[in-house]
C-alpha cells in the first residue's frame, strides 16, 4: 500500500485523519440539537417521517433542545476534550432538518455555533430538498472564514427504495443538491443505509461508482436497524423486512471500500441505538467493534479503500 490518503493500518481514508491532515490537530465533532422540524413530519413534504425514524435513537441524551445550544456545546466540547484530549471542535446540527427554518433562525444558531475560538466550524445535518438559496447563501458566507460541512441524507440511490423509506425526494434531488453545494465550494457529505429490502450488495457497489463520479468529500453509512416505535418495528414484526446478518454486512461494506476512491473520507460505517429502543439486529458490537472487524476483513483479504477504483478513468475497475 502506497496510497498517501489510507491510513495502513486502518486500510482506510478515516475522517479524523483527514481532519488532523487538513487543521494540524486533533478535531471532534460535538452533537447538537437546535430544535428544528423536518418537512417529512410537518406536512411539507409528508408526514410521519421516514419509515425507521425515531430520532432519540441516534441522539445523545445531552443534546435535547430545551437544553441551550451554549450548554450543549460546552459540555460535548468538555467530554470529548477529556476522552480524546481533541483541541479544536466542529459543531453538528444533527436532529432532523438542520436547513429547514427561516434566514434568521439558521444565521442565529449557527453563528451561535461558531461563537467560540475553539470551534473551527459547523456540520450541517440535511435532507437535499430542504437547501434553500438564502441558506446555501448563509453557508458559503460562513465557509469564508470558517469550515462547513453539509450532510446529505440520501440513504439509496434507487427510487423504489426511497418511496419504500418514505423520503419524500428523489434521487435527482440529491444530485441537484451535490451540484449546488460544490458550485459554492462547500464540503459534502453522503448518508447512506445499507441493507434495506430491494438494495442489494450490487446496489451498494453501484453507489459506490456513483460517489466517484461526483464532487462529494465524505460518506457515512449504517446499516437498516429498527427500533421502537417506527413504522419499520410494525413491518419487522409482521415479517416482511429481513435484516442483514453482521456477516452480510461487514462483506458488503468492505466491497464498497475497495470501490470508492480513496479521497473520500469516511465518517461512519456503522449505527448503534440504545439498547432500550433498538428490536433488531441484536448484533451486539459497539462502533468501535465494528470499525475493527471491518478492518480486519480488508486485512484477510490484502485490500484497502480505493484498490478497485481507477482514477484515471473514473470507472471501477477489477483487481
Amino acid at each position: 500500500m502506497t496510497h498517501e490518503l489510507v491510513h495502513h493500518d486502518l486500510r482506510i481514508n478515516s475522517y479524523g485523519s483527514y481532519l488532523r491532515r487538513r487543521f494540524g490537530c486533533r478535531v471532534s465533532k460535538v452533537n447538537v440539537d437546535a430544535g428544528f422540524t423536518c418537512p417529512n413530519r410537518d406536512g411539507s413534504k409528508g408526514s410521519g417521517g421516514c419509515i425507521y425514524c425515531d430520532n432519540a435513537s441516534f441522539s445523545p441524551a445531552a443534546t435535547q433542545s430545551v437544553v441551550s445550544l451554549e450548554r450543549q456545546i460546552e459540555e460535548g466540547i468538555s467530554y470529548h476534550r477529556r476522552r480524546l484530549g481533541s483541541e479544536k471542535f466542529i459543531v453538528y446540527f444533527q436532529k432532523f432538518t438542520n436547513t429547514y427554518a427561516s434566514i434568521d433562525k439558521l444565521r442565529d444558531v449557527y453563528y451561535r455555533a461558531l461563537a467560540r475560538p475553539d470551534v473551527l466550524g459547523i456540520s450541517v445535518g440535511t435532507r437535499p430538498d430542504a437547501l434553500s438559496d438564502d441558506a446555501l447563501l448563509l453557508l458559503k458566507e460562513i465557509a469564508r472564514t470558517h469550515y462547513v460541512c453539509v450532510e446529505i441524507g440520501l440513504q439509496s440511490i434507487e427510487e423504489a427504495t426511497l418511496k419504500w423509506m418514505n423520503r419524500g425526494h428523489s434521487f435527482s434531488d440529491y444530485l441537484k443538491t451535490v451540484e449546488r453545494l460544490a458550485a459554492a465550494d462547500l464540503d459534502v457529505c453522503t448518508h447512506l443505509i445499507y441493507g434495506s429490502p430491494g438494495d442489494t450488495p450490487a446496489t451498494l457497489r453501484k453507489t459506490a461508482e456513483l460517489l466517484g463520479t461526483l464532487p462529494v468529500n465524505s460518506v457515512k453509512v449504517h446499516q437498516l436497524h429498527v427500533v421502537r416505535g417506527t413504522r419499520l418495528e410494525q413491518l419487522y414484526r409482521a415479517g416482511q423486512v429481513p435484516l442483514l446478518t453482521v456477516a452480510e454486512y461487514i462483506g458488503g461494506i468492505c466491497d464498497f471500500l475497495e470501490l470508492i476512491p480513496e479521497h473520500l473520507s469516511i465518517q461512519r460505517l456503522y449505527g448503534s441505538a440504545p439498547l432500550d429502543l433498538l428490536v433488531a439486529p441484536a448484533w451486539g458490537l459497539k462502533n468501535n467493534s465494528m470499525w475493527y472487524a471491518i478492518v480486519n476483513e480488508l486485512k484477510r483479504r490484502g485490500t484497502w479503500q480505493g484498490c478497485r477504483f481507477d482514477s484515471a478513468t473514473l470507472r471501477v475497475s477489477n483487481l
